[in-house]
């Protein structure tokens, strides 16, 4: 190829081209919530807390997890999403539904133990595979 003829004019490099530093790992997942004072030597640790009896509903959460389900089981949870809103009238979310679901799967093992619907759920699902 001609040295006249170029595939693409050259860029004049300069300093706005480049990318804009972005923050480290360390910044990203800094604490945002201040921390703890620590308790005076003198005073007795905290009870451990009972566990949650019942879902929390719509309020702010501090935590998350992540779940990775079916197709199946997305479609059974986006169906009863759109049967709570159009039976019971309540507009509530996939993420209501999982933790009311969660709650009271918890609240049944607490009952009934080795004998709740979780624990015959989970050895089904392992009897299967």
């Amino acid at each position: 190829m001609p040295d006249s003829v170029s595939k693409r004019p050259k860029k004049a490099a300069s300093s706005s081209a480049r990318r804009p530093a972005m923050p480290g790992a360390d910044e990203l997942f800094r604490p945002t919530a201040k921390p703890a004072s620590p308790a005076p030597a003198d005073e007795p640790p905290l009870p451990v807390r009972e566990p949650v009896k019942k879902a929390s509903g719509r309020v702010k959460h501090e935590e998350k997890i992540t779940v990775y389900v079916t197709a199946e089981e997305l479609l059974a949870l986006e169906q009863t999403r759109l049967a709570v809103r159009s039976v019971l009238g309540r507009n509530v979310d996939r993420g209501r539904i999982v933790r009311a679901a969660l709650a009271a799967a918890l609240e049944d093992f607490e009952t009934h133990g080795e004998a709740s619907d979780l624990v015959r759920r989970i050895d089904e699902a392992s009897a299967r595979q």
